[in-house]
Parts: C-alpha cells; structure tokens; sequence
C-alpha cells in the first residue's frame, strides 16, 4: 500500500518540477516568437459579430502568447519517460516499481495526451500567424470541422482498440453492474470523447480551464487507485502534477494561455481515462464523467442553449454571451470572482463523482 502510495505522488510531484523548469524556456520562446492572437473573437460559432466576447478577450492587446499547454503534456511525456528509463537502464527494484508506463493502463491515455496536443499546436501556430480557417470562429487557425474531424478520428481509433483488442462491449452502472451493448460502445465512445472536448471552450480565462481539469484528474486518480489501477492512477496523477505547473505561471496575469495544444489532449485524455476506469477496472467511470467534468458539461450546455434560443427565438438570446464564464464576466463578475466560484464548483462536483463511482 505504501509503495502504491508513492508510485502515484512521487512522479506527480516530479512532473511538477519538471514543468516549472521547463517554463521559462518555453515562455522565452513564445514571447521572442509572438505566439499569440493577433486579433480577438470576430464572429461567434454561428457566425454573427462577437461584439461582447471581443471586448471581454481584446487579445490583440494582451499580447500573450498560447501554447501553454506545451507545458502539461511535455511534462507528463517527460516524466514518463525519465521514470520508464530509470527501471531499464539501473535496474534498481526501487525504480522499477516506480515505473508506471505499461501497455495496459497507459499507453492509451499517454498516446492520446500527446498526439492530441501535437495537433493542438498546429492549430496554435496557425491561429499565431493570423491565419484563420474557412468556418474557424475563433480568430484562426484550423477550422471547428477539421478539429472535429481529427477528435472524431482519433476517438475511433481508440473505441476499436477498446472493442476489438480489449475486449470491452460494457459500461458499468451504479448499483447495477455491466451493462453491455455491443457494437453501440462504439458509437458511444465517440460521442463520448466528442462530449467532453467541446467542453474545451471554458480554456477562455485566466486560471480557469487548469483549475478544472486538475480537479477532474485528481477525481480519476482516486477512482483508479481505488480499484488498483496502480499505473493508471500515477499517471492521472502526473496529469495534475503538470497541470499545477502550468496553473503556477496562468494565474492572473498569465504568463501564457493553455490554448488548443493543452485543450485537444487532456479533453480527449479525460473522456479515454473514463472508459480505462470503467469496465477494464469492474468500475463506472464513465457514468460519473459528467458530475466530476460537471464544470466541463454546464460550459458546453450553455453553448448549444445559446445557439438553439438565437436559432428558434428570432435571434434572442438566454445569456448575454455564451459560455457561460463570460456570461458572468459580461454580468460584471470581476475575472477572479469567476474563476475562483467555478474552482470551487468544480471541486466539489468532482468529489461527489469520485464518491459515487466508489460507492456505486
């Protein structure tokens, strides 16, 4: 118990370190490169004039730069790598044990972190350079549907993988057990996946997204310890540790924004940890992901009732802005007073998600 104990913190706090380090590289290259937007939100996602978003975002102003996300995955890549390398190369018992990289807790999740931020700063990079996609409503780079596209892909492959090669065709119910439905898991993990990356949009203040997202991750790592998915808990936990990282330098006034390349990665990764806790661990991780990801799940509900009232109401509208954070921020919420009530949300929805999976 002890050693499971610190197999899953001690490379959380390693991954910590190493995104501190790692930073002021990082940052000097984004400011002396001018990673950031060179214009605000011009239109909404449906394609009129975002006046009220521009004025709350002015990123033309801010000059700070996106990409900081960089910080997260290249900190849990590296931490698993560094922590892999040791078991190999020493040979030690110690740092054996300690390794928590294995095919069948994490490879997945790990894969999908990275490649998800990989494409992530495509669409960064291009957004930087003034560049915006046909259908793109955030000021450039790649378009809504070609993100859509590669989440879409990416979450196919890995409900195949699941299907095919894991065997699972169940999800776990509370107080019922397995309930299987064959080839609609595949399906559903997609939809799933999708879900939880349009909840990507709540990236839009200052602390907002990382403090949410670590309280989600730190909900699996329970979760998953819980059911001695020892390497898949660690590596949840490394999620939080470069998360942290990050969160020390976004703090108002941020040093850099997560942006896409985190967004993509841990979206995707948190829908994929859901399912790895599910079944494959006899437990009900994805029936608990919309309480712990509640945060995640109110931002995208506020999004679609937005458009539908616009669409079905001649043009009129529930909130002033869409999502839901700037709502609050447009009502006169100073920035901060947001972040911190969401924060607050956010842990306690996670809590009551993790109790719920354990006790289910």
């Amino acid at each position: 118990m002890i050693l499971d104990i610190v197999k899953v913190f001690l490379p959380s706090v390693v991954a910590f370190i190493v995104g501190i380090l790692i930073t002021p590289f990082l940052t000097n290259i984004l400011y002396k490169k001018e990673m950031w937007k060179k214009q605000s939100v011009q239109k909404t996602i449906d394609g009129r004039e975002a006046t009220i978003s521009a004025s709350l975002h002015r990123d033309e102003i801010k000059k700070t730069p996106r990409m900081g996300g960089i910080v997260v995955w290249a900190s849990v890549f590296f931490t698993a790598m560094l922590f892999w390398i040791l078991a190999r190369v020493f040979g030690i018992d110690s740092f054996v044990k300690l390794d928590f990289f294995s095919r069948n807790q994490t490879w997945i999740p790990l894969f999908t972190l990275v490649f998800g931020g990989f494409v992530g700063w495509i669409d960064d990079f291009l957004g930087t350079q003034g560049g915006a996609g046909k259908g793109s409503y955030v000021g450039g780079g790649l378009s809504l549907k070609k993100r859509l596209l590669v989440v879409g892909g990416l979450a196919l492959l890995c409900a195949l993988w699941f299907y095919f090669k894991l065997d699972v065709t169940s999800v776990g119910i509370p107080f019922y057990g397995d309930l299987d439905i064959g080839l609609f898991f595949i399906p559903l993990f997609i939809l799933v996946i999708m879900g939880v990356y349009s909840g990507s949009v709540i990236d839009g203040i200052d602390g907002l997204s990382g403090g949410i997202l670590a309280s989600c991750f730190a909900a699996y790592t329970g979760i998953a310890f819980y059911q001695n998915q020892i390497n898949l808990a660690a590596f949840c936990a490394v999620v939080v540790g470069g998360i942290l990282a990050f969160l020390w330098f976004n703090i108002p006034p941020a040093r850099f924004f997560m942006s896409e390349t985190g967004m993509m990665g841990l979206t995707i990764t948190l829908g994929v940890v859901a399912f790895m806790t599910d079944s494959l661990g006899l437990g009900h991780g994805v029936i608990v992901l919309p309480i712990i990801a509640f945060p995640l799940v109110i931002t995208t509900l506020s999004n679609i009732i937005q458009l539908t009232s616009k669409k079905f109401r001649d043009g009129k509208k529930v909130f002033l802005v869409a999502p839901i954070h700037n709502h609050f921020q447009a009502l006169g919420w100073p920035a901060t007073k947001v972040v911190m009530r969401f924060w607050i949300i956010g842990l306690v929805t996670a809590i009551l998600g993790m109790v719920v999976g354990l006790i289910g």
